[in-house]
């Protein structure tokens, strides 16, 4: 199989890496299709682009034509075996892209998907990564229940089907929940395991194994933003504050939860903690809210541990990294 080179840091290439059981899952979508289209959330940075870049080439081998769409990288891909449908989709994209317009491209995509199913009898698979910011939180639930009639209601008879869907944002997690129209499946930060694979590849000088485990939690961009700034915690983490928008009134309005939250993240679990904390923490990135079970079946590739209060996972709510709650620490102290 072939594995897709990517770049973790700027001029430093590695092939993907670890990540066994989720690339199984994507052989078993192969077999079968995907009933529904499968929503993949989790944490910023743990790693969800990466795997759909490598599930699209998966798909590419196992005789999948794939229309690959990233927005917010521009980036738009029709591998499909039909010249006229990849020709017209390209000279489409290209006149969007003029014009800025990456929400309709994404919708456009989903015509293109029934041109090719009138086109030839075969399998089909959708690859979308974080598509939900291009086209709007207003429009989320309407482009799932699109792709999900893309499977059940096609243009004409096709062999199968995958739909894979990715975001990051707690927002758009709750509104695809809302309706029964896609399987909302969780992927975390790597494997301590895993991570180390990752780990060994990066170049030295670098601090032990142990010491970045405990500052990432396993969550590839934040190694790649420690090594870029040359394992300053401090300027990693301040610049987190900054980008997070810890405002002074925000810091003094929740204090209490955010202290407590930071010591345990289930504290946000209990039947007092404030929904508007936790939607803005969740529009933030820094929580991950209503953790699934561990079951394996439940998530994408390995669930996450139990409880890990030395990563700041808790059994229902987990910070995405230590680094992250760990500039909620840094605000709380500074205002």
């Amino acid at each position: 199989m072939e594995r897709v080179e990517l770049e973790l840091v700027s001029g430093f290439r590695l092939e993907f890496t670890d990540r066994e059981r989720a690339l199984g899952q994507v052989e078993e979508w192969a077999e079968r299709g995907t009933r529904f289209p499968v929503v993949i959330f989790g944490p910023e940075g743990c790693g969800k682009s990466a795997f759909l870049r490598q599930a699209s080439a998966m798909l590419r081998e196992l005789g999948f034509d794939v229309f690959y769409l990233h927005p917010l990288e521009r980036e738009f891909r029709a591998e499909v075996a039909v010249p006229d449908v990849r020709r017209e989709f390209v000279q489409f994209v290209e006149r969007a892209l003029g014009e800025n317009a990456l929400g309709r491209v994404a919708w456009a995509a989903l015509d293109f998907v029934r041109k090719l199913q009138r086109a030839r009898w075969g399998r089909i698979a959708v690859v979308a990564d974080d598509v939900f910011q291009a086209i709007g939180l207003d429009a989320v639930a309407a482009y799932v229940k699109a792709l999900l009639n893309l499977i059940e209601y096609p243009a004409s008879r096709y062999e199968r089907m995958v739909v894979l869907v990715v975001t990051s944002e707690g927002v758009s997690r709750r509104e695809v929940g809302r309706h029964l129209w896609a399987e909302v499946a969780p992927m975390w930060n790597m494997s301590r395991e895993g991570f180390q694979q990752l780990y060994d590849k990066i170049p030295s000088p670098k601090p032990p194994f142990d010491e970045a485990w405990r500052l990432t939690g396993g969550n590839p961009r934040m190694l790649a933003r420690l090594y870029e700034a040359r394992w300053n915690v401090e300027g990693v983490v301040s610049r987190l504050v900054d980008e997070k928008r810890f405002s002074a009134g925000f810091v003094a309005r929740w204090r209490r939860w955010l202290e407590a939250a930071v010591e345990d993240p289930d504290a946000l679990w209990s039947p007092d903690a404030p929904e508007e904390l936790i939607d803005e923490l969740e529009e933030r990135n820094l929580i991950i809210y209503h953790m699934y079970r561990r079951e394996e079946w439940a998530w994408i590739d390995q669930p996450p541990p139990e409880k890990d209060p030395e990563i700041g996972v808790g059994r229902r709510v987990a910070w995405h990294t230590p680094l992250h709650r760990e500039a909620v620490r840094r605000a709380l102290a500074e205002q």
